[in-house]
């Protein structure tokens, strides 16, 4: 079954090349770093003392990882860590908020055995700490064989992905057996990986990490830096669109406009995908309204722009204090949804679509809070229209929209803890890498 595998790997990525071409030379994707992803990491110097290898996956995984991060700084500071990544966005972050954390970080090798192999024999892992569900089978059988360590943690496995994995459930019976533990977000994650397939003995639930993010990782210095800028504590409301995909961009701006002919209110959109930054600027340009982006050097108008376009990765938390609304994307148009915790952690009011299973746990206690306002199932040609109603109330209530806020970030500290609990997890596996090198 892993030759079946790794052959369909192999067809899988000849088939694409066409398209990882044309994404390498229009945006410059896939090329940093190809040396790596095929397992030559000859740029990392020698490891000293037992090593922990972090694996995240993108952006959301890099900064769900950060009090984890802390904590195992804090407790193990003899043990060099490392962290991979796979996506452009997500190394970009990892070296932003790791630099002083990581003896080396990476992208995570393409999954067949000899590329593995390489980067298992340079990093020479005692534990590897996957986060979420990256469940790679050839990296995953390489640790098993050469005895290391793995844990999954803050595991989660929504329902869409626990129906299409029932259908290779006896091979993920195999490639759950080489995890040494699985610390899963909740119950229901739990149960359903154990009917995959792995032991129970070998399970644990800790919560969401992502609770855990919030505002300890915000940094003060960096939100006044965008207030300061943007003139955004000047009275206006600010409206922030985050984490937007193709069309909500051009749903938000629509309902912006409409919602200009009532109230004095600013809009900030960070689309999810920096190759989109561009397009989005040019629907901005379209509106006739003023703007601003990031990245342009600083000017005088910047404090009174109508629209700020947020070009940049990794400064979307800094940006959350400062608004009243947040529409959190990737909701409207069917991407799963983008994470609401951490607008919900500073207090803002927070608006997201129907689509949201990749945070349906959370999305559910929110709403059981009444600590959200989500929209409910849309076609994209009617979603303005509905955007701009529930903006529209918001607006006019301001305790409602206060009390929101309140709730959500109420709910957030209630439900801290999770680093702590994936700690004394996975602190056993940790303890024996120690006195393994001693």
């Amino acid at each position: 079954m892993y030759l079946a595998y790794s052959l369909l790997l192999t067809l899988g990525l000849l088939v694409l090349i066409p398209h990882f071409l044309y994404k390498a030379l229009a945006h410059g994707k896939y090329i940093d770093g190809l040396r790596q992803r095929l397992g030559s990491l000859s740029h990392i110097n020698q490891l000293a003392g037992p090593v922990i290898w972090l694996h995240c996956v993108s952006v959301g995984e890099t900064q769900a990882s950060r009090p984890l991060v802390k904590r195992l700084r804090a407790e193990f500071p003899n043990h060099a860590l490392v962290i991979s990544t796979i996506t452009t966005t997500g190394q970009n972050l990892a070296r932003q908020v790791f630099n002083n954390d990581a003896a080396a970080i990476f992208y995570f090798p393409f999954d067949w055995r000899w590329t593995v192999r390489r980067a298992l024999r340079k990093i020479k892992p005692d534990v590897v700490l996957i986060m979420e569900t990256e469940l790679w089978p050839n990296f995953l059988r390489e640790c098993r064989s050469q005895r290391v360590a793995v844990a999954l943690i803050n595991g989660r496995i929504s329902r869409q992905s626990f129906r299409r994995y029932r259908l290779i459930r006896f091979f993920l019976r195999s490639i759950l057996s080489n995890l040494t533990i699985a610390v899963m977000q909740t119950e229901a994650d739990a149960d359903r990986i154990a009917d995959l397939g792995i032991s129970r003995d070998k399970l644990f639930s800790s919560g969401n990490l992502k609770f855990d993010v919030g505002s300890s990782t915000t940094d003060p210095s960096a939100t006044e830096d965008l207030n300061s800028r943007f003139g955004l504590q000047s009275g206006a409301p600010l409206l922030l669109a985050a984490s937007t995909h193709g069309p909500e961009e051009k749903i938000v701006l629509e309902s912006y406009q409409e919602l200009r002919q009532q109230f004095h209110l600013r809009l900030m959109i960070a689309p999810r995908r920096p190759e989109r930054f561009q397009e989005v600027a040019n629907l901005i340009e379209n509106t006739g309204l003023t703007w601003t982006r990031k990245t342009s050097l600083p000017q005088s108008s910047d404090s009174t722009a109508d629209i700020i376009l947020l070009d940049t990765i990794g400064e979307l938390m800094a940006a959350y204090p400062s608004a009243n609304i947040v529409f959190v994307g990737g909701s409207i148009v069917d991407r799963g949804g983008h994470n609401v915790l951490e607008p919900a952690a500073s207090g803002a009011c927070v608006v997201t679509g129907h689509n949201t299973h990749n945070f349906q746990v959370i999305v559910q206690l929110l709403n059981e809070a009444h600590a959200i306002v989500q929209l409910p199932p849309l076609e994209i040609r009617k979603a303005a229209d509905c955007l701009t109603h529930e903006l529209k109330e918001l607006l006019l209530d301001n305790d409602r929209r206060v009390e929101l806020g309140r709730r959500a970030k109420e709910l957030v500290e209630d439900n801290k803890g999770a680093a702590d609990r994936t700690m004394t997890f996975i602190r056993p596996l940790l303890n024996r890498s120690t006195l393994d090198n001693s």
